[in-house]
């Protein structure tokens, strides 16, 4: 299996400690780091910074999300830093949540599945240096070509619900899923086969995003596991994320979360077993071995930042050694 690396953007911990994972993950041999974003850095902007501290680790922005970036944006994105830094770059695309889409950019969330279809399709032509030409349903694009080098970057494409797995079907060269169970990591990828066979063409790979802490004591794995916890809790009542954790065992928590109680008390309420469902913590053999248990062909890893492993450096030396 394939391991990548993902910045964490842990709410508890300085935002800069994401330049110093991705050092250690580019030192320890990692073939590829993945760059979302979050409510602190530009993704394009820190897939620069770290190029500059870096030596080889391919970069890959993202998931971006389509409706508020457009494709020239992405495109324009993607090429200037494959030409500022020299590195092999990679876009991943997603449909983001609506509070951060409707409430933080103002931008309208509509119609996700052609918003992410029509995206990708652009910004593949704008990334091969062809001219799009698209008037969609949702997105609109026309009269602009890279005057930067083609970069062709393979472009991922997040998905969970059925609609957006048939995008990727259809327009992804990988597909991730986030913070998903093992089980459900499963079935996600026998769906993309599944749509991909319909198709006629050959599923691409699947990346799952799994959280990681490999020893440490007993503080410092509860220090994790409130990492994950405020992670994941943002996902408890979401579509098909509410269904998986009832189908985990974790029906109660999600009738809580749609109840919608204060945060600190829909916090407080996520059991440990419910963040182990969806993360790896312990022992580098019980790592290994959750890691193991998805049926997927790449995990990425997001190593927890803890005062005990800052920068989540020991947990990307015992996954170099698996490697």
């Amino acid at each position: 299996m394939r391991l990548s690396v993902s910045l964490g953007f842990w709410q508890d911990r300085p935002p800069g400690e994401a330049l110093g994972t991705a050092v250690h993950a580019d030192a320890l041999g990692f073939p590829e780091l993945w760059i979302g974003e979050m409510a602190t850095y530009d993704a394009f902007a820190l897939a620069t910074a770290v190029a500059a501290r870096t030596s080889a680790i391919a970069l890959t922005p993202g998931p971006l999300p389509v409706a508020v970036r457009d494709p020239v944006m992405i495109a324009m994105g993607a090429a200037s830093l494959a030409d500022l830094t020299g590195r092999a770059v990679g876009v991943a695309l997603g449909s983001s949540s609506p509070h951060v889409v409707e409430r933080w950019h103002g931008r309208e969330r509509r119609d996700p599945p052609a918003a992410l279809a029509e995206s990708a399709a652009a910004v593949r032509t704008l990334l091969a240096g062809g001219r799009a030409d698209l008037d969609g349903k949702v997105v609109r694009v026309h009269d602009y070509r890279l005057r930067l080098p083609a970069t062709r970057a393979p472009i991922t494409i997040a998905a969970f619900g059925p609609a957006a797995i048939r995008v990727a079907a259809r327009h992804a060269d990988r597909m991730v899923v986030s913070l998903v169970t093992a089980a459900s990591a499963g079935r996600l990828a026998a769906r993309l086969r599944d749509e991909s066979a319909a198709l006629g063409t050959a599923a691409p790979p699947v990346a799952g995003w799994v959280p990681v802490a490999v020893d440490g004591g007993a503080q410092a794995r509860e220090q994790a596991r409130e990492q994950v916890r405020r992670a994941v809790v943002g996902y408890l009542g979401a579509p098909g994320y509410a269904e998986m954790f009832e189908e985990a065992g974790f029906g109660d928590v999600v009738a809580f979360a749609r109840s919608r109680p204060h945060p600190a008390e829909l916090l407080a309420a996520v059991p440990d077993d419910l963040v182990h469902a969806v993360a790896a913590i312990g022992s580098a053999d019980e790592v290994a071995e959750r890691l193991a248990s998805y049926a997927v062909d790449e995990i990425a890893v997001l190593p927890c930042s803890t005062d005990d492993d800052p920068c989540g450096e020991r947990a990307l030396r015992a996954l170099a050694a698996l490697t």
